[in-house]
């Protein structure tokens, strides 16, 4: 399955140009929080949409309805379908699919309902609560917005629900139940009430994300939504349509270990399963967006999960992390990294892992420090790790 459209929303900016502009110069977009008072959190710091307005984009009824995260996800939709070359009559009706990840879905419809019933003591809450907070608002807006009619589902496994989710219209393609699928992911968790909870994790940093760096001290939140234009590589070339990279396979796993602590283990039988399912050797892929969320388990241990997969190969390996740019968007994170990496194979050019200091001996990879690097590789991995041990990888082929 080929991609040939990508929509993005995030902190780098409102849409994939600027999205793509700001990983290739390494620019993060981790700034102070200006959505909500963080006085009472130990962290001040996160990835958040800044740009984004949804009355450029949106009529007021469907602004009124739609929850942020959802916002993007319509947003992000939209503009892969436009940049696949097609209009939402062309998509294919009942033989078109939509799947979107969301790992905590209308956090901020939800915090502002118990505001409402808590805080202010009201006896109602707004009457579009229940469909503003649903996890799968973005999927259904998205359908609803483009006119898709087949198969529709949100996934929500943590931070690997936009990989799960891609990984599902993938195999639904392959097997025959759709011939298109837009799917991806959207987020947007600062909400007061979520970032307490993250707050209480002491997973958070209090500066920025450094991921696979000595000094990292945790993860940054981020926000937004990608979503990709999936369909078959001869229904794509019989259109004309330019092909960013081929969608060539997906491996999911459970740790079964803890419901926190990430495992070698799990992510490694994933990496394992994506390149069986595309059909891969270790050899073959010159790059993996790493999961590298910043904290000192995780980073640690994808190093390891890594090296156990691709053996002596994995010191020809390029790895980084972009969350270092974007933040970490929980359930959309996949579907922006899968954005990053279709981006970079189809430009020849590897996003750096941002904010890097030091080299850390338990991190020994080339973590492309800092800088973007020209590359031109044949095959490349996206790695998503979720808390539960829920883990999916995708691997693409040029």
């Amino acid at each position: 399955m080929v991609v040939t459209g990508i929509g993005v929303v995030s902190a780098l900016g409102p849409d994939r140009e600027s999205f793509w502009s700001a990983l290739a110069a390494g620019r993060p977009g981790l700034e102070p929080i200006t959505g909500l008072d963080t006085s009472r959190l130990s962290f001040n710091r996160g990835g958040e949409a800044r740009e984004f307005r949804p009355q450029d984009h949106l009529d007021d009824a469907l602004t009124h309805l739609a929850d942020r995260f959802a916002q993007f996800t319509i947003v992000a939709a939209r503009e892969a379908v436009a940049d696949a070359g097609l209009e939402p009559g062309e998509l294919g009706g009942a033989r078109c699919g939509v799947m979107t990840g969301s790992c905590v879905g209308g956090q901020t419809s939800e915090d502002e309902a118990f505001v409402r019933l808590y805080r202010q003591d009201r006896p109602r809450v707004h009457p579009l609560s229940v469909p503003r907070i649903m996890a799968n608002a973005g999927a259904s807006l998205v359908s609803m917005d483009l006119g898709i009619q087949g198969p529709g589902f949100t996934v929500s496994t943590a931070c690997s629900s936009a990989n799960h989710a891609l990984g599902q219209a993938l195999w639904m393609i392959r097997g025959g139940a759709i011939d298109r699928a837009v799917a991806g992911g959207g987020e947007a968790p600062f909400s007061f009430g979520n970032l307490m909870a993250w707050n209480a994790m002491r997973v958070v940093s209090r500066d920025t994300c450094r991921p696979f760096s000595a000094d990292r001290s945790g993860m940054i939140l981020g926000e937004g939504a990608a979503m990709l234009v999936l369909e078959e590589a001869a229904a794509a070339r019989a259109r004309g349509a330019r092909i960013y990279a081929e969608l060539a396979g997906c491996g999911m796993s459970s740790d079964a270990h803890h419901i926190t602590q990430p495992s070698e283990q799990g992510p490694g039988r994933a990496m394992a399963a994506a390149l069986a399912d595309a059909g891969l050797a270790p050899e073959q892929v010159g790059y993996v967006n790493a999961h590298g969320t910043g904290t000192r388990a995780n980073d640690a241990t994808e190093t390891a999960a890594i090296r156990g997969v691709f053996g002596a190969h994995a010191d020809r390996l390029a790895v980084s992390s972009t969350k270092s740019m974007h933040g970490h968007a929980l359930g959309a994170a996949g579907a922006l990294e899968a954005a990053a990496t279709v981006l970079a194979m189809s430009t020849g050019l590897l996003p750096p892992t941002a904010n890097f200091t030091a080299a850390d001996p338990e991190c020994d990879l080339d973590v492309v420090p800092n800088e973007a690097r020209a590359a031109s590789v044949e095959a490349a991995l996206s790695n998503s790790f979720a808390f539960g041990g829920l883990n999916a990888v995708l691997a693409f082929r040029t």
